[in-house]
């Protein structure tokens, strides 16, 4: 059976939900994954308003919507992250406060316990059900991205440090996940505290392999780096919690840029690499649906649309069509089974 094909709304949050869900069945999408941001959905207004959650299926229901997973990246980024100035661009006032940085990164952190709290509730009321697997997306944050290039020298107790870091503030809270019984899928993502496949390993390791912490895998941020993102979808097999169907291309520009950007803007035409509507860039989407089908994920493909280049409607709908044309069910028979006798 097809998988569900849902419409991250992240980037379209300049739009409220009752704008939004019109637009996305008409592009041709089955759901959205629910971003925790602009009006899509408010976690205390889940956890506190009586008839918040029940208004938000009927505002999906009346468009022919569902939806698999909230998603509370930008929170989640601030539960580890060396607190600045730019997070108060992405935080609301309620959590950002007066910018003391360890108060940041404790009311991130008890938002991403309520936002736990809140995803039970509101897919227990799911019609027809909660899914099999409740899921919330999201970024960590990083106490040690700043040291990727180790110049000057980077000592491993560093390192070793910002993992224990991370584990520390991020074990209470996948504890807290697993007492509602949802889990957590990181975005593994430069500027987290995994952002390829040697990372990702060490943070699992980091938090002793709790069963709540796995992966919304998007190939996406790990093609321009060199990084084999068929092979992360087999190395971690069992952590698959959610994916993202985002497409990317490298190895353009003009040679003024590279992989670290140059600090140039999405879409300046100098950059080595930029993300692209789904199918227009260098991500090979039919391994990865192989890879998919071969692990037995059977979780939405949520098309997180990003491409300065395009119009997104344009984008949006182009993109719902070619997922759904490339996926395609697992045979339920050995390829050479008509040529049993017994069976013919």
């Amino acid at each position: 059976m097809p998988r569900t094909v849902t419409l991250f709304t992240g980037q379209w949050a300049d739009l409220s939900l009752a704008e939004l869900a019109p637009k996305a069945k008409e592009m041709g999408y089955d759901g959205l994954e629910l971003a925790c941001w602009g009006d899509h959905f408010d976690v205390q207004k889940a956890l506190n308003e009586p008839d918040y959650i029940q208004k938000k299926w009927e505002l999906l229901e009346a468009h022919g919507l569902t939806c698999h997973a909230i998603s509370n990246h930008l929170v989640g980024q601030a539960v580890c992250d060396i607190i600045d100035e730019r997070h108060a661009a992405i935080l609301s006032p309620k959590i950002y406060g007066d910018g003391d940085p360890e108060g940041v990164r404790q009311r991130a952190a008890a938002e991403m316990i309520d936002t736990a709290k809140a995803a039970r509730k509101f897919f227990d009321a799911r019609p027809g059900g909660a899914p099999e697997r409740v899921v919330v997306n999201g970024f960590t944050g990083s106490s040690i991205w700043h040291l990727l290039y180790s110049f000057p020298p980077v000592q491993p107790d560093q390192i070793e440090r910002g993992f224990a870091d991370f584990a520390d503030r991020w074990t209470p809270i996948l504890d807290a996940f697993d007492a509602v019984g949802v889990d957590f899928a990181l975005e593994v993502h430069p500027t987290e505290i995994a952002f390829d496949i040697a990372s990702a390993q060490r943070a699992l390791d980091a938090v002793k392999g709790h069963k709540r912490f796995g992966f919304n895998y998007d190939p996406s941020h790990l093609g321009y780096q060199g990084v084999d993102y068929v092979k992360f979808i087999r190395d971690f097999s069992e952590r698959i919690f959610h994916m993202h169907v985002k497409d990317a291309w490298w190895d353009h520009g003009n040679g003024d840029v590279g992989v670290f950007g140059g600090h140039t803007e999405f879409g300046d035409a100098r950059r080595y690499w930029d993300f692209r509507s789904p199918g227009r860039g260098d991500i090979d989407f039919e391994s990865i649906i192989v890879a998919l089908n071969d692990i037995q994920y059977t979780g939405p493909l949520s098309i997180e649309w990003e491409d300065v280049r395009m119009d997104r409607i344009h984008g949006g709908t182009e993109a719902c069509a070619f997922t759904r044309a490339l996926d395609f069910a697992p045979s339920a028979v050995a390829f050479d089974a008509a040529f049993d006798k017994e069976k013919q």
